[in-house]
């Protein structure tokens, strides 16, 4: 999966500072997490679906 043209978001809860922050890209297929601290390495990539099941399950 080519990820050179994504559009990144980091994560809302990224924003204390402490550096742990993660940012995902939604591509037509699948969603795209990566550490923003290295944004030239990898990344892994999950299908739509089991992005939402994520969702749901770490939501209160």
């Amino acid at each position: 999966m080519n990820l050179d043209n994504a559009i990144w978001h980091k994560s809302s809860r990224s924003a204390n500072g402490g550096g742990n922050c993660v940012e995902v890209a939604f591509v037509p297929t699948a969603v795209a997490v990566r550490d923003s601290k290295n944004p030239t390495g990898p990344a892994l990539a999950f299908p739509a679906n089991a992005w939402r099941a994520f969702q749901h399950a770490v939501r209160p």
